[in-house]
């Protein structure tokens, strides 16, 4: 008999209705010759300071730095009787196998591990490794368990990650608290953060507005704008040199662009779209998306990947077919599908991009939790217009001269809508319109041709102010994080930034509690 253990009850429940697994007792579920269990989050997490000395449960700058030797781990009161329950599972002499079934990440690991490690079990450890909760990805899971010894150095980095935190986190609070006066929480994620908004909103502040003007020449139906000046007297200048007089076309530039496909979202991209256009926070997002991947409508969430795998090309195939098919967005396709463009096996490491799942087919979409059904539709969305041909239109430049002035006017022409008119058709369908991403000039020019001229152009002024940086959003924040302190780090580093798992950052504080 082998024993599952799950991070959650929810979990355990799906897994225990794939393995058979039916009977329920105090704690666990049995049947089919398996034992499901769960944890409750982190069950065994690092002690706090005065479990390495007395003198420790005071702050005193005489006692930093805190470095234990080797760590100590505790456990919450309220979660002591699942530990039991768990221990006395993996003592159970009918169980010759204990299956990680936490979520397939690092900190899933770190959550099976520490407990494994707490109660001294020394049994076998087999691995469920699987980005989704359909029947199918479960019972394919169980038939391919990996050996928990080829997740030993992802566990590693979990202990990594957790000592740096606490290590941080535990020594810079006490230290600032006890220089400062008052309680002042730093953390190794959440300072830099900080940082970046405290820099943003100093930049605001100190910024101090200067006026502009911009002299522009209406002609032929179309507005062509000369240089920003900041001096008011110039700009009138130009215009009563331009006003009422001929102007004339010095250059027609036209030029043809694609714009392909987006990619898949991963986690953080996800968010930031939600933030963008539902005003969503990251963790709200996160928990409609787990709330979704839990009930087997959408794959794994904690994701940094934005691919698939070529042996998931049929199967994303016929998924994404479907919603061409039954999609308001998406109705209008005249296309199949093209799936090249997001399949790279070089790109995906512990899990793939996240998608809807095929179980959006036999679901009441209706019957959703508006959140859940808004994140889930954006994730339906993205597959379709990954998968669509892409956006071509002609960018048109041409520059007009008066009276020894230049003036330019900007446009484009629509060559081929591609993945630009399901995005669209999904945006019309928002309560909230939502403006388009992008700086070209979406305005029709007239045809133009080189020495066209413009009888009797009327001159005028746009005036404006500089305006200063704009206050984060999460969604900006986030596109921040991703890219902090990159300039200081070698170019050939894996990752730079503060990571794709920044997440937890904007609604939770930091592991070591600072």
């Amino acid at each position: 008999m082998k024993l599952v253990v799950a991070e959650k009850p929810s979990v355990a429940q799906s897994l225990a209705a794939v393995l058979g697994a039916k009977v329920k007792k105090d704690g666990y579920l049995e049947g089919g010759g398996w034992l499901v269990s769960w944890c409750v989050g982190h069950l065994v997490e690092l002690a706090q300071p005065e479990a390495y000395g007395e003198q420790y449960a005071k702050w005193r700058y005489a006692d930093l730095p805190i470095l234990p030797a080797h760590w100590k781990y505790d456990v919450a009161k309220d979660k002591k009787k699942q530990l039991g329950v768990l221990r006395h599972l993996m003592e159970d002499k009918r169980v010759d196998a204990v299956v990680c079934a936490t979520d397939a990440g690092r900190e899933g690991e770190l959550i099976f591990r520490l407990v494994y490690q707490q109660v001294g079990c020394s049994k076998p450890i087999l691995r469920l490794w699987i980005s989704s909760m359909e029947d199918a990805a479960i019972r394919d899971g169980f038939e391919h368990l990996r050996p928990g010894a080829d997740y030993d150095l992802l566990y590693q980095a979990a202990l990594c990650r957790a000592g740096a935190d606490w290590l941080v986190g535990i020594n810079a609070t006490r230290l600032f608290s006890v220089l400062y006066g008052d309680t002042l929480n730093v953390g190794r994620v959440m300072t830099p953060t900080l940082a970046l908004i405290v820099q943003r909103e100093d930049a605001i502040r100190s910024f101090q507005s200067k006026p502009f003007y911009v002299p522009e020449l209406t002609c032929g139906g179309f507005t062509a704008a000369g240089e920003k000046l900041e001096d008011k007297a110039a700009a009138e200048a130009i215009q009563t040199d331009c006003d009422g007089k001929t102007a004339v076309v010095r250059k027609v530039e036209r030029q043809k662009k694609t714009v392909q496909p987006p990619r898949l979202y991963d986690l953080t991209m996800l968010q930031r779209e939600c933030n963008r256009l539902y005003g969503f926070t990251a963790q709200q997002t996160l928990d409609y998306l787990q709330s979704l991947y839990e009930k087997k409508l959408a794959t794994y969430p904690r994701t940094d990947s934005q691919y698939i795998t070529a042996d998931m090309q049929a199967t994303v195939g016929s998924l994404a077919l479907w919603l061409w098919q039954n999609m308001p967005f998406g109705k209008d396709s005249t296309t199949a599908p093209e799936l090249e463009g997001i399949i790279d096996d070089s790109k995906v490491t512990d899990h793939h991009a996240i998608l809807p799942t095929v179980e959006i087919a036999r679901t009441d979409l209706s019957a959703l939790p508006a959140g859940e059904r808004d994140v889930l539709m954006l994730l339906a969305c993205r597959l379709l217009c990954a998968t669509a041909q892409p956006h071509r239109f002609e960018a048109v430049l041409a520059v007009l001269e008066s009276e020894g002035h230049t003036f330019t006017a900007k446009g484009k022409t629509i060559l081929h809508e591609g993945w630009k008119g399901i995005e669209q058709a999904f945006r019309a369908s928002l309560k909230q319109k939502q403006p388009e991403d992008g700086d070209e000039n979406t305005s029709r020019l007239p045809e133009l041709k080189e020495g066209q001229r413009f009888e009797k152009a009327a001159a005028t002024i746009r005036e404006g102010k500089t305006s200063p940086p704009k206050h984060y959003t999460e969604d900006s924040l986030l596109a921040a994080m991703e890219t902090a302190g990159a300039e200081d780090m070698p170019e050939d580093a894996e990752r730079k930034g503060l990571g794709w798992k920044q997440t937890a950052l904007l609604s939770e504080p930091d592991p070591a509690g600072y």
